[in-house]
């Protein structure tokens, strides 16, 4: 069955998770230009993270997509010699090699281009939505997902053309319960993307997982006051965000190299699947972040309503039963569901304030700070910003 018809059917639809951030710390994503060019440098990597996702209960591979408009690939300097269309299909193939190892459809996504936060035109923009679909379109993806985006006008942009193709489209902002960067409200934002076509929408990166649940039913409640239908999806962070402004997790200090002691744990995972499935929303997956061992929580958590348990839970004991086995008795004590549900980890790190203040500097696109180039940021911008940086 496709996308549509398993949400229609009140499946629960697993996504996977942050490919960016997990090979990046597996060291094939440079981050900054954040570009996905190991689809096609280094397939081995790619696929096998799709596979441990598979194993782990997705049902969903994405293609390894994001960010790879040729505008982006070419941003600041960022000289891949590689076109987009080559690491599209590349990534295309990979995901409909591993979806065919087990029930899993191919999502093909795109991103917020620079071109938008460059002020470039409508007409510009969609051409090169048009160009990155053209491949998923020849490489015959079950649906699509616009991913990924601070403006909600951008997004509609990306789901118009997406509408072109005929095939299901999925809709996801990377915004909080504030709204989009020009302060359009959640519950407004899913009403335009769910009027320009729209059948899913939701949230994705960002924030952590209760903040982007709540930012969906906001969503759920505008489209429903309007009349209108649609699926609701979530792929949050795997980071507690509770400190984050309207821009989210990459205005915190710690973005992007210190952001370990905020991960969630596998039980917090549970608790996320747990409330994202109470608030209506069917197709729960991950963004940055997420390893295969959140989406197995997941995938655990909602193995009632499922029906089933993923592949990967033949090595992990329900709620620490594994621990059973333990050789040290203490451990064996652990071995229960009230222990970890009720745990609350310490950082092992006692000079460190618990939360952090996010830089604000408040700009979004029309800003001089945010026009995009070719060229590589010189040793004078980077002094220019580093001076900003000390009176923000």
């Amino acid at each position: 069955m496709g996308i549509l018809e398993r949400l229609n059917a009140g499946e629960v639809v697993i996504g996977d998770g942050g490919f960016v951030f997990a090979l990046e710390k597996r060291g094939y994503v440079k981050a900054g230009p954040w570009t996905p060019e190991a689809s096609v440098q280094y397939p081995d990597a790619v696929r096998q993270l799709h596979r441990e996702f598979l194993r782990a209960g997705s049902n969903v591979m994405q293609t390894f997509t994001f960010y790879a408009s040729d505008d982006k690939l070419e941003n600041r300097g960022n000289n891949l010699k590689l076109t987009g269309a080559q690491i599209n299909e590349a990534a295309c193939d990979l995901a409909r090699e591993v979806a065919n190892e087990g029930d899993a459809l191919v999502a093909g996504g795109v991103s917020q281009t620079p071109s938008y936060l460059s002020c470039k035109s409508k007409a510009d923009v969609k051409a090169i939505f048009r160009k990155q679909l053209d491949v998923f379109i020849k490489k015959n993806v079950d649906f699509l997902i616009a991913e990924y985006f601070e403006h909600v006008e951008e997004a509609v942009w990306a789901v118009e053309v997406m509408k072109e193709t005929g095939k299901p489209v999925a809709a996801s902002l990377c915004i909080g319960p504030k709204g989009d960067m020009h302060g359009v409200s959640p519950g407004e934002c899913a009403v335009r993307l769910v009027k320009a076509g729209a059948q899913i929408v939701g949230v994705n990166c960002h924030f952590d997982p209760m903040t982007c649940v709540e930012t969906v039913k906001q969503m759920k409640v505008g489209v429903e006051k309007a009349g209108l239908k649609a699926h609701y999806m979530v792929q949050p962070l795997a980071y507690h965000t509770p400190d984050c402004n309207c821009q989210g997790f990459i205005d915190l200090p710690e973005f992007p190299f210190g952001l370990e002691p905020r991960i969630l744990t596998r039980w917090d995972m549970h608790k996320y699947a747990r409330e994202a499935y109470n608030a209506g929303i069917r197709f729960i997956g991950g963004c940055c972040g997420f390893e295969a061992y959140h989406i197995r929580a997941i995938a655990e958590e909602l193995a009632p309503e499922r029906g089933f348990l993923p592949s990967a839970s033949e090595k992990h004991g329900s709620w620490g039963a594994g621990l059973e086995m333990h050789t040290k008795p203490w451990v064996r004590a652990r071995a229960r569901r009230d222990y970890w549900e009720n745990l609350k980890p310490a950082s092992g790190r006692p000079q460190c304030p618990s939360m952090s203040v996010p830089d604000s500097w408040g700009v979004t696109k029309g800003h001089a700070d945010l026009m995009q180039q070719k060229e590589a940021t010189s040793k004078e911008e980077l002094e220019q910003l580093f001076d900003k940086s000390k009176t923000h």
